[in-house]
């Protein structure tokens, strides 16, 4: 009789090959549904041996003129670093072909410059004290893209016509995703809300925390 091991979630595997994903990473990326095998042999390889503390699935539909396009977006935050993977499809020349693509990228938490969290909140006046809304913007910035935002620049005399050039803020959002209750529901927004705590919780510190939705036990 053959005996099989049961699944482990500790990263601890031979030397130079990733271990295997957190059951409940990846369950979140075979929910997701675009490719879910080379989402996560893609995430695995980008995380290696290390523990994954927490993370976000993040999957999205948007339309291209007469084209539907399918994306699916993955963060994982180890004890040092930000993995962040992304796939998509990718439309071929030959007509039929399927083709995807799919890029990850490390970033070291000591990089990470920001973690915006935007709540949309519907009926503000009617607002439930820590209800936080239904819905939320997660904005991730490590200095990869920036942006910078020009205006004209001005005087404080209203008389004056003079070209004063133009003035602006430089900001940084290198990754964006919206999340809703309504259209990716409630366990994704509680998720996403942990994902962004750990990680603001993360920066700058050496000691982390794991527990809650979306950690890595």
């Amino acid at each position: 009789m053959v005996r099989m091991a049961a699944p482990r979630d500790i990263r601890t595997t031979g030397i130079g090959r990733p271990a295997a994903l957190p059951r409940d990473l990846m369950a979140a990326i075979e929910r997701a549904g675009y490719y879910p095998a080379l989402v996560a042999d893609v995430v695995e390889s980008a995380l290696g041996l290390d523990e994954v503390v927490a993370h976000l699935v993040h999957q999205e539909t948007t339309f291209d003129h007469d084209a539907v396009r399918r994306h699916v977006t993955v963060l994982a935050m180890t004890p040092t670093r930000l993995v962040i993977a992304h796939a998509d499809d990718h439309h071929d020349d030959e007509p039929g072909l399927a083709v995807a693509t799919a890029t990850s990228e490390t970033v070291p938490l000591s990089s990470v410059r920001g973690v915006m969290l935007t709540h949309v909140v519907s009926a503000p006046d009617s607002y439930v004290r820590g209800s936080l809304g239904r819905e939320v913007t997660l904005t991730v910035g490590w200095g990869a893209v920036a942006r910078i935002d020009l205006v004209p620049a001005s005087c404080a005399d209203p008389e004056c016509d003079a070209d004063h050039g133009f003035e602006g803020t430089v900001a940084s959002d290198d990754i964006s995703l919206r999340i809703s209750a309504d259209a990716d529901g409630e366990e994704a927004l509680s998720t996403g809300m942990y994902f962004a705590r750990t990680l603001s919780a993360a920066i700058g510190s050496t000691g982390l925390s794991t527990g809650g939705p979306g950690h890595g036990r």
